[in-house]
């Protein structure tokens, strides 16, 4: 899709500046990096993510100019309300998938395009996205909206369709399920690098007390192999069950040829392991205190489908 720059919902809608069609286009185009980041953090699906926003640039080509008092909040309350209608048909197949479900990892590197993201933060972590499983879809958007995106509950309530006090309430709830587990530790970029490095190297060594010096007691490992990838079946916690487990998956599921490069990850830095030039894993950690708290691993293919292959200069 064509991308033109930045423009106020006033001069994209202004009269002779263009043709409907590209009048519309423009106001998209504006707002696209805004309503990406939405889907994504609503939906934790790259792919999802896109196609709701195909499908919201369609329904905003055919509304009638009427009916639009402002592009942007036009906008956001299609993308919000097709993520709701997604995630309540969702929810049943979670409930089925095959172990744990975690997010689509969004590759997030400076020069790349990260789905043309309105902001990288961490509520883009695993760990975070994670925490938004607790909660049901209406209260995932009200608790974006608010805590994430910082939309007024007048302005909720436009875009879901749902009362101010309600918004209030689904608010407060969201709150008391994900608010007191949000993840709060600053981690220098610095620290997160030689900690990810210091991980894998004790992974592929086998270095059990080497993990165990890494882990925080409380350590929890999540893997998503979705029944096409290896991963365990439930979570597994606690530091020493955590070093162990990951171990005993590296000899067992890991090839011999697998290459790993970092990247940045949902906002953080991360480790792509592939085999054969094609992804075979994604590893994230959750670091508090200096130390790690959990292990996110992404092994499901049909989650991986969207990195780039191994070229011979690297990623």
């Amino acid at each position: 899709m064509e991308d033109f720059q930045d423009q106020s919902d006033e001069s994209s809608r202004s009269e002779g500046s263009c043709d409907a069609g590209k009048c519309r286009l423009r106001a998209f185009n504006t707002y696209r990096t805004l309503l990406f980041g939405i889907a994504y953090r609503m939906l934790g699906n790259v792919s999802d993510a896109e196609d709701l926003l195909q499908e919201t640039y369609i329904r905003w080509q055919q509304v009638a100019e009427r009916e639009i008092r402002a592009p942007r909040a036009f906008l956001v309350t299609i993308i919000s309300r097709l993520c709701l209608n997604h995630l309540q048909s969702a929810r049943a197949r979670r409930e089925e998938y095959f172990g744990e479900w975690l997010p689509e990892p969004l590759l997030t590197e400076a020069e790349g395009d990260p789905g043309a993201l309105a902001e990288v933060d961490d509520s883009l972590s695993f760990a975070f996205l994670v925490l938004l499983e607790r909660l049901t879809p209406l209260e995932r958007a009200v608790f974006l909206l608010r805590e994430v995106f910082e939309y007024e509950y007048p302005e909720i309530s436009e875009i879901l369709g749902e009362s101010e006090a309600n918004c209030r309430q689904l608010l407060r709830r969201g709150r008391q399920h994900v608010g007191e587990n949000r993840p709060r530790f600053q981690t220098s970029p610095q620290q997160r690098e030689r900690l990810m490095k210091e991980f894998l190297r004790a992974t592929a060594g086998g270095d059990l007390q080497g993990l165990l010096q890494l882990l925080s007691s409380d350590a929890a490992l999540h893997s998503d192999g979705g029944g096409k990838g290896p991963a365990l079946p439930t979570l597994i916690l606690g530091a020493d069950k955590v070093a162990r487990a990951v171990l005993g998956g590296w000899r067992k599921f890991v090839p011999r040829n697998l290459v790993t490069r970092l990247a940045s990850m949902n906002g953080e830095l991360g480790a792509i392991g592939y085999a054969d030039g094609k992804p075979f894993s994604v590893v994230s950690l959750e670091i508090a205190g200096g130390r790690i708290r959990g292990v996110y691993l992404v092994t499901n293919p049909e989650k991986l489908a969207g990195l780039p292959v191994l070229s011979a200069g690297g990623v």
